[in-house]
């Protein structure tokens, strides 16, 4: 079964977050767009350049109304260890997820049976807690904080203006497809 166009499940979780431990639960995603960026753990590598670089577009996020919940089956105590050695993991500002029972992980379907590691995997939230994106890359294979971005403007958009969809490699400002029977086979 897809996941795509289906509602989070309830979780509960301890978070890191500006320098504090914070509770959060599926209540605190509804009503606002999320992404939830999971990763396979601390102190790796490919995971800390995809954190900076997420890190580094969260102001842009935080502009289009996104909250960003990094996730991963550490502690939130690994990951306030992580934050205060490394200087790329330093910069994050957006909550950084312990998810040791791998409750969250299960949920979204991420979980490497007999590993206990999350895969490398985005999740797009929309206001109503319906996942409207999806990207799962193997491990080695970095992801690219530019394409969540257009990919979330790309997501505004469509909610915003039913009846219109974004073609490949959309932009914001470009011209959008209305879907109609004239359309068909025109393209």
């Amino acid at each position: 079964m897809g996941i795509v166009n289906t509602e989070i499940k309830p979780f509960q979780a301890t978070a890191f977050k500006n320098g504090e431990f914070v509770d959060i639960t599926e209540a605190d995603v509804k009503g606002k767009w999320a992404v939830f960026f999971f990763y396979p753990a601390d102190f790796t590598f490919v995971c800390p350049t995809e954190l900076g670089d997420l890190a580094d577009h969260y102001e842009e996020l935080q502009k289009l109304g996104v909250e960003v919940f990094s996730v991963s089956t550490d502690t939130h105590f690994t990951h306030k260890a992580w934050h205060d050695a490394s200087e790329t993991i330093g910069k994050i500002k957006y909550y950084m997820v312990g998810d040791q029972t791998g409750t969250i992980t299960n949920n979204f379907g991420v979980m490497r049976e007999g590993q206990g590691l999350a895969d490398r995997a985005t999740f797009l939230i929309d206001p109503a807690g319906t996942i409207q994106a999806v990207e799962i890359t193997a491990e080695g294979i970095g992801r690219d904080a530019t394409d969540l971005l257009r990919k979330v403007k790309a997501a505004q958009y469509v909610a915003a203006h039913p009846g219109e969809v974004c073609p490949a490699k959309w932009k914001e400002g470009e011209a959008t497809l209305a879907p109609s029977l004239d359309l068909v086979g025109k393209i």
